[in-house]
């Protein structure tokens, strides 16, 4: 049965619909397209898998398409220019509705680029990882990435809808799955402590993808990302608090090359680590912390950083993440398991123990 989630902001509302099928419900998409003109964004590998179905079910729409390549690397200001070159090569106007038909790249590749063309289009967020599905689809940030930084150029700017199709899982690499879950993990540690008991109850229905079982999660997930960013639109406080384990991630992705590392491979040690800098500052018991890592290892997550980084690379690549203030650096932690909070001026020495001893860890 598919399930309708409303996300309300301050001045826009828009829904999520989760369910199974849904490429396959022309009239579903096409009631969120306004004029007659839509233009596809997706990437090499999931339009051969998607776009002609997609296609088939905008069938009476005049539909041109962009496809960019396969992976963060691709996540540029080169290639947004590209999409709006291609968009004004095929005449598409304010009246255009963008479809981003893809992952986490593809959606805020394609949702920046409808940010700016012509000062704003409608976009239609479809997203095909689980990664993109549970989290980047949802809340309007674009973004692509600069040399010194992950998302360090973008704009928020909400889709009109967004279509969750949990069937598109199955084609997913295993990979690509793992680093999915790592950010639904991420849900459960910062808003909902029962929800990472479900989730340790249920490591196997959800790796082998039960629907049932993957439908519930994305929901769940959903729910909580929606409540948290139709109360801050704009990351000024509490939206923040989904940014848990990505102070260190996103060191660790843009100090080791975009892509080589998946996005959530990389939240999945920021959280081990957000986790014991916790502990050390005697926020959380090294009982929760543990428990956190052990669930991370039990869905086949790393746990520590690559061996080709030293400290104090990542030190200083966490010193120019977007969450630091001219205070320093700004950490989400933990009050406890399903209880995030934002930290200032934590003690450098903490931070360095907290990745020294990452380094004591070992990767599954």
């Amino acid at each position: 049965m598919n399930k309708r989630l409303q996300v309300e902001m301050s001045d826009a509302s828009y829904p999520i619909h989760i369910g199974r099928a849904l490429l396959e419900q022309p009239q579903l998409i096409a009631d969120y397209i306004s004029h007659q003109s839509v233009f596809v964004v997706s990437n090499s590998t999931v339009g051969d898998l998607y776009l002609d179905r997609l296609k088939a079910a905008l069938k009476g729409f005049s539909v041109n398409e962009y496809l960019i390549g396969d992976g963060e690397r691709f996540k540029t200001l080169q290639t947004v220019e590209a999409i709006i070159g291609a968009m004004l090569e095929s005449g598409q106007t304010r009246e255009t509705t963008v479809i981003a038909l893809g992952g986490g790249v593809v959606g805020d590749i394609a949702g920046f680029a409808g940010a700016v063309y012509q000062r704003g289009v409608n976009v239609i967020q479809i997203p095909t990882t689980l990664l993109a599905q549970v989290d980047s689809s949802v809340g309007g940030k674009t973004a692509v990435n600069h040399l010194l930084g992950k998302n360090m150029i973008g704009a928020f700017h909400q889709p009109v809808a967004v279509f969750i199709d949990v069937d598109v899982l199955a084609s997913l690499p295993p990979r690509e799955l793992r680093a999915g879950l790592a950010e639904v993990i991420k849900h459960g540690a910062l808003a909902d402590a029962g929800y990472l008991s479900w989730l340790q109850s249920n490591v196997k229905n959800l790796l082998a993808l039960e629907k049932d079982a993957i439908t519930k999660m994305v929901l769940r997930s959903c729910e909580i990302k929606s409540s948290v960013v139709s109360q801050d639109e704009r990351e000024s406080g509490l939206r923040a608090l989904l940014n848990l384990g990505h102070t260190f991630g996103h060191a660790i992705e843009t100090l080791s090359g975009y892509g080589v590392w998946l996005h959530g491979e990389a939240v999945a040690v920021g959280m081990v680590m957000a986790a014991d800098l916790s502990a050390r500052l005697g926020k959380i018991t090294w009982e929760d912390a543990g428990y956190l890592k052990s669930l991370l290892l039990q869905f086949e997550l790393p746990i520590s950083p690559p061996d080709n980084l030293n400290n104090e690379q990542l030190f200083a690549a966490m010193g120019r993440d977007k969450k630091a203030t001219g205070k320093g650096m700004r950490f989400v932690l933990l009050n406890g398991l399903g209880n995030a909070c934002l930290e200032e001026e934590v003690p450098t020495e903490l931070i360095q123990q907290t990745l020294q001893a990452g380094r004591k860890l070992c990767c599954p």
